[in-house]
């Protein structure tokens, strides 16, 4: 099970998530969201990780693709996911600057929903409103037809946290899960027990 704490904005937080065996940390670079990183911030998160093997993702919302692409190379990212409406072209436009980009939405959004429409690298299937920490109905994502779309190489996220992933992980059969909210003690700021928590429970 692939692993991704996101929203992350300090080191130690980082260094805790590659302790507990994560395997990615995300970091958010968009304006309005309670877990918005400067650059400095961000910066500092790609640092702590850098040599242990874990993905560095930067994820933007409403970010012309092309340069938050370019933002992710310049701080030594190895990911971009981008969340939300972008289009083909836009996936396009940022991978010929970062070859490794992921794309993120929901079911709600577009139901039709194929996985490597865009040339993503991995698609990550979110709940209705991202970054809320509210559960959704998984059981679209068990519908024959729905399973096909989305193949085998997606990531599940929204309202996931300690006490439910293990659930939500037989419940879908992901290839991985991200957790952001679910792990926090205040919008944005991280609790660092959560973090341990979560990824034995996703690792049970």
């Amino acid at each position: 099970m692939y692993i991704k704490i996101c929203g992350l904005r300090d080191e130690l937080a980082a260094r805790v998530a590659v302790d507990a065996g994560a395997d990615a940390v995300g970091v958010v670079m968009s304006e309005g969201s309670p877990r918005d990183a400067s650059r400095d911030e961000a910066a500092s998160v790609v640092a702590a990780v850098e040599g242990s093997g874990l993905d560095a993702v930067l994820v933007v919302r409403g970010v012309p693709a092309r340069a938050a692409a370019e933002t992710a190379l310049e701080l030594g990212f190895d990911v971009l996911q981008l969340h939300g409406p972008y289009s083909g072209a836009d996936f396009a436009a940022a991978l010929e600057v970062l070859p490794r980009v992921w794309r993120a939405t929901s079911l709600v959004a577009e139901p039709r929903l194929r996985a490597g429409e865009y040339g993503e690298e991995h698609l990550l299937i979110d709940g209705a409103t991202p970054g809320s920490g509210e559960s959704w109905d998984l059981a679209a994502l068990a519908e024959q037809e729905t399973a096909a779309r989305i193949g085998d190489g997606w990531i599940l996220a929204g309202g996931l946290e300690p006490g439910n992933v293990a659930e939500a992980i037989a419940a879908a059969r992901p290839w991985g899960v991200d957790v952001s909210s679910g792990v926090e003690r205040a919008p944005g700021v991280k609790d660092l027990e959560l973090i341990r928590r979560f990824v034995r429970a996703a690792r049970s």
